[in-house]
């Protein structure tokens, strides 16, 4: 984290001037910029660690020529229709399913922990109290619920890796 954000104090402006000279659209460029650098932070890893500006560089490119190309095929929408295309925030059914069966879940491994873990895992990780809120019920103080909650924590990463829903390396 702490090298993106060096990147991002040393290139943003360089990446900007990119974007820029590129669309010519000064708020696409700002956009842009940011898609740059997040782009970047998710390939983290794919980096060799050589030439940071080359490789910013590409990237802020390839994401300006893509913008290009993306509003030079795309056509205005009518006013009838254009509130017809725009994403609905509301989930979709599938996903209303699938958030029901991983919260499901998510109960029952809860439910298999040992006292006084179990009422600690469903308050915090299925009910979404917060620490203070799971303190004041179960009498005991934050630290304690805080140690309690990391020991859960680390007990269902146990249960998921067992039952395969959990792809964890560390």
């Amino acid at each position: 984290m702490q090298q993106l954000e060096e990147m991002i104090d040393k290139y943003q402006n360089l990446i900007f001037s990119i974007c820029y000279k590129v669309t010519g659209n000064y708020l696409e460029s700002q956009d842009l910029t940011q898609e740059t650098f997040l782009s970047a932070y998710t390939h983290l890893s794919d980096f060799d660690g050589n030439n940071e500006k080359a490789w910013l560089s590409k990237i802020a490119t390839n994401k300006s020529l893509d913008y290009l190309k993306k509003s030079n095929r795309s056509i205005l929408a009518a006013e009838d229709t254009m509130f017809d295309k725009m994403e609905s925030k509301e989930p979709t059914p599938e996903t209303k399913v699938l958030e029901r069966d991983v919260r499901e879940r998510l109960k029952n491994y809860c439910r298999q922990l040992s006292p006084p873990y179990d009422k600690i895992a469903e308050y915090y990780f299925y009910q979404e109290l917060e620490v203070w809120e799971i303190s004041s019920l179960l009498e005991r103080s934050e630290k304690t619920i805080w140690t309690q909650i990391y020991r859960a924590k680390a007990k269902l990463k146990k249960i998921y890796r067992k039952e395969g829903h959990l792809d964890v390396t560390r």
